[in-house]
C-alpha cells in the first residue's frame, strides 16, 4: 500500500484529490495538512510514501517544507510531488532543487495523478507531460556558469551517457532503446549514478546533471 500525505491550504482541492486516490486499492490518504508546518508535523509522524505538496500556502509554504524533508535522514525515504497551478515559473525548478521528486499542475487528469503517485514511490520519478522536458532544460539553463562537479569523475563513460539520457526525460525502456540495452540494466546503470552522485531520485539526477554543464538546452547551442 502506498501511504500518502496531502498537503493544500484549499480544503476543497484536498477533498477533490482525496476523492480521487479514495477508488484506488493499492494507494492510501494517511493525513492531510493544510500547511506546511502542519504538513511536516504529520509526515515525521506517519513516514509517508510520497507527499502531495502545495506550493503557495500560509507560514511554511510547500517549497521550504520540501527542503525540511530532504535535509531530515529520517526521512530519506520519503518522495514529495509538487503540486501547483504555476506551471511556467521559478517554481519547476525551485522545487526540484529543493528535492521534489516530481511536479504536477492541479488541473492534471486523474489517471495521470495516480500514475504519477506509483511511479514517484517506485523512485521513478519526474514530471507530468503539461511540465515539458524543454520546460526543465528552460530553468536548468538559467545556470550562468555551469560548474562541473567533481562527483562526475566518478561515473563511467557508460553512467554519463546514461546520465545524459536521464537529464532529458527518458524513462529507464526509452534509455534501453536508445543504448540497445536490456530494461534492467539501464536501470542498474541508473542506480548507480544515483548512489554515486548521493542523489534522492532522477529527479536531482536532472538537476545535477545540467547544473555540471553535463548537458545544456538545445536552443542556446551556438550563443
Amino acid at each position: 500500500m502506498i501511504r500518502v500525505v496531502l498537503v493544500d491550504d484549499q480544503r476543497l482541492v484536498r477533498a477533490g484529490f482525496a476523492s480521487i486516490i479514495g477508488d484506488e486499492d493499492d494507494i492510501e490518504i494517511t493525513a492531510e495538512a493544510s500547511d506546511g508546518a502542519e504538513a511536516l508535523e504529520l509526515i515525521r509522524r506517519h513516514r509517508p510514501d510520497v507527499v502531495l505538496m502545495d506550493i503557495r500556502m500560509p507560514g511554511v509554504d510547500g517549497l521550504e517544507a520540501t527542503e525540511r524533508i530532504g535535509i531530515d535522514p529520517k526521512l530519506e525515504g520519503v518522495k514529495v510531488i509538487i503540486l501547483t497551478t504555476f506551471d511556467e515559473d521559478d517554481y519547476v525548478y525551485r522545487a526540484l532543487r529543493a528535492g521534489a521528486s516530481g511536479f504536477l499542475v492541479k488541473d492534471t487528469d486523474p489517471d495521470e495523478l495516480l500514475r504519477g503517485i506509483r511511479v514517484v514511490a517506485e523512485g521513478e520519478a519526474l514530471i507530468s507531460p503539461k511540465i515539458t522536458r524543454r520546460l526543465i532544460g528552460e530553468f536548468a539553463g538559467r545556470v550562468a556558469r555551469p560548474e562541473p562537479s567533481s562527483k562526475l569523475g566518478a561515473l563511467t563513460e557508460r553512467e554519463t551517457e546514461v546520465l545524459k539520457l536521464v537529464a532529458t526525460g527518458m524513462s529507464n525502456d526509452e534509455i534501453a532503446g536508445k543504448l540497445f540495452l536490456s530494461p534492467a540494466t539501464a536501470k542498474t546503470h541508473v542506480s548507480r549514478i544515483m548512489s554515486k552522485l548521493s542523489a534522492r531520485d532522477r529527479a536531482q539526477l536532472v538537476v545535477t546533471a545540467y547544473e555540471a554543464g553535463l548537458v545544456r538546452p538545445t536552443w542556446t547551442d551556438g550563443d
